[in-house]
This record gives structure tokens, C-alpha cells and sequence, in this order.
């Protein structure tokens, strides 16, 4: 079982900057595939940013070049640092881990980013 906590998000002015942080606990933090993903109303849950545990990155089309995600193995926190935020940003934002030998994967409750000036 792994519990990941999200924290970090608020209201920024579009083109600010905006940092999540996800903490998690209760695995090897290690073997997961950690990412970011956020939701508004009425659509589809969307990747935003995942990271290996080699470090490979991979980023949605509408967020590569502003947004950064990173690890921090020994603290079990990952980050996704936003700039450049545009009003499209808006939406909750989840973090995500899978499990690289099993597969399984957990979500966090989310935490709410919202741009507008």
C-alpha cells in the first residue's frame, strides 16, 4: 500500500510559477513510476509529467518546455515545478505512482491549481 500526499497548489496569476510537491510513504519509493496528472470538469484525467526511477521523463504535449518534473529518492517526494501558467492550466491536479514490478498503481486526493488573473 502507498499513501502520497500532494501539496503546493493554490491561485497564480498566468505566466507565475507554481510548485507541487507529492510525499509519499508506505513502499520502496524507489521502484515506482512516479507522475503527475490533472482533471477538470466534465474531461478525462490527463498525463502531465512521469518519471522512471532511472529518471527518464516524459511530458504532455500542452506542458513540455514550461513544466519540470523531478525526484528525490532518499526525502520519497516528487515535484513538478509549473511556469509560464496559462488559464488552460487550471484543474486538479493528482500525483500517481506505479509500481515497476508490479504494475499497481495508487493515487493522491489531489490538489486544486487555479491561473487567473
Amino acid at each position: 500500500q502507498v499513501q502520497l500526499v500532494e501539496s503546493g497548489g493554490g491561485l497564480v496569476q498566468p505566466g507565475g510559477s507554481l510548485r507541487l510537491s507529492c510525499a509519499a510513504s508506505g513502499s520502496i519509493f524507489s521502484l515506482y513510476v512516479m507522475g503527475w496528472y490533472r482533471q477538470v470538469p466534465g474531461k478525462q484525467r490527463e498525463l502531465v509529467a512521469t518519471i522512471t526511477s532511472g529518471a527518464n521523463t516524459n511530458y504532455g504535449d500542452s506542458v513540455k518546455g514550461r513544466f519540470t518534473i523531478s525526484r528525490d529518492n532518499a526525502k520519497n517526494t516528487v515535484d513538478l515545478q509549473m511556469n509560464s501558467l496559462k488559464p488552460e492550466d487550471t484543474a486538479v491536479y493528482y500525483c500517481n505512482s506505479v509500481s515497476e514490478v508490479s504494475g499497481r498503481g495508487y493515487w493522491g486526493q489531489g490538489t486544486q491549481v487555479t491561473v487567473s488573473s
